[in-house]
């Protein structure tokens, strides 16, 4: 049974929630598991995967957000080619040193190609493992879109509820969609502090915070998140002499934390980012109470979610979205931060740059990858970006 742990500083919550996220494995989620019999656990790739369905379903979400810079590919290479994502790889070669054997079931869609592969792959080699396939419309414009997707999460809840031995009621669906609302409301909070005062919310520390809710379940990580909420908004501090920077691209593949670490301490704030956007996927709370709560879920998917290069959308322009968001959150400048080999996010820079020249923005592109462990060429190119803003 899990104890909260009591006057706990937010410096030590943060850095529990740290260690939790990148100590390999899944100790708290598989521990979760243990605890009761009949429990399961879903792998849930990014970007965005619907949370609420696995929950309602008696399983536990879990977010797979690849190895991080602490795993080497020793066996997921010869499965793909050289040239896709660090997370692609990265996931099946967990699969592979059966860092994921406790998993019951594994949840993929249409991210990108190589995410799509990903999912044949793993099912050829783990025929005893289940591997559900999410098949997002692709056309969000259509009528008949929302309708589909709702259908389409209707038998994804038969396909888990086969797995759990547990029938599923909208009550269920409905209840799962509330706890998942005020995760997300507190989210938002937490994102809005760091907007509004930086200095008082460093992204080293959010990010943490928001990530250990892909470890447990939905109510721990509440719980964590309103102790965080109470302590940050108790905090005093004078800001310093940075630029605001609005971070985009990285909605995916996880940069490492002291990549991100090392971007505020280059001297910038981070006002907001595209980290972790699957559990921050709607732009206002589903609707807990609607008769139908698949078709609530699949319209706020079609109608109300953030517009992202892995969503196909031509009923807004992703660029446009992004130098408004720039706006609104009085950003200085952007930091488009792509992982290397992610075709979502490389097709989409041309875009964005051009909507940013010509909204006088400046910007500055880079890459990362998964496995990095050196970022000082990245920190003297923001330094210097930083410095030309500044000074000039």
């Amino acid at each position: 049974m899990h104890t909260p742990v009591l006057q706990e500083s937010l410096e030590e919550l943060v850095e529990r929630c740290t260690q939790a996220v990148e100590t390999p494995g899944f100790a708290e989620a598989e521990a979760w598991k243990r605890e009761v019999p009949g429990r399961a656990l879903a792998g849930c790739f990014p970007v965005y995967s619907p949370v609420e369905l696995f929950h309602a379903a008696g399983m536990l979400p879990v977010g797979l957000a690849g190895g991080g810079n602490r795993m080497e590919i020793a066996h997921a290479d010869s499965r793909f080619q050289s040239f896709v994502c660090s997370i692609v790889k990265s996931t099946l070669e967990q699969g592979m040193t059966g860092v994921l054997s406790s998993f019951d079931a594994l949840i993929f869609h249409s991210i990108c190609d190589p995410a799509r592969n990903l999912a044949s792959v793993y099912a050829r080699n783990f025929p005893d493992q289940k591997v559900e396939y999410i098949h997002f419309p692709q056309n969000l414009g259509a009528p008949e879109a929302t309708g589909y997707l709702a259908r389409e999460y209707e038998r994804v809840v038969v396909s888990m509820s086969e797995l759990t031995g547990r029938a599923v009621s909208f009550d269920d669906v409905r209840a799962s969609i509330s706890i998942y609302n005020q995760v997300r409301s507190v989210i938002r909070d937490l994102y809005a502090i760091r907007s509004d005062t930086p200095h008082l919310l460093k992204t080293r520390e959010l990010y943490p915070l928001v990530r250990y809710g892909h470890l447990v379940p939905p109510e721990r990580h509440l719980e964590v998140l309103l102790r965080a909420r109470a302590m940050i908004l108790a905090r005093e501090g004078r800001p310093k002499d940075r630029i605001r920077a609005l971070l985009a691209g990285s909605f995916c593949e996880q940069p490492p934390l002291d990549l991100i670490a090392a971007i505020e301490d280059a001297g910038c704030y981070l006002v907001d980012d595209d980290f972790l956007q699957g559990r921050r996927w709607f732009t206002r709370d589903v609707d807990a109470e609607a008769d139908d709560p698949y078709y609530a879920l699949a319209d706020a998917y079609a109608n109300r979610s953030v517009p992202c290069a892995v969503k196909h959308d031509i009923r807004t322009s992703k660029a446009d979205a992004l130098v408004e968001r720039a706006r609104a959150h009085r950003a200085d400048a952007v930091i488009v931060l792509c992982a290397k080999f992610c075709e979502p996010a490389l097709f989409e820079y041309p875009l964005y740059r051009k909507a940013l020249q010509a909204a006088a923005l400046p910007h500055i592109a880079l890459e990362f990858e998964e496995k990095m462990w050196v970022f000082d060429r990245i920190k003297t190119e923001i330094e210097t970006f930083v410095e030309s803003l500044l000074f000039s």
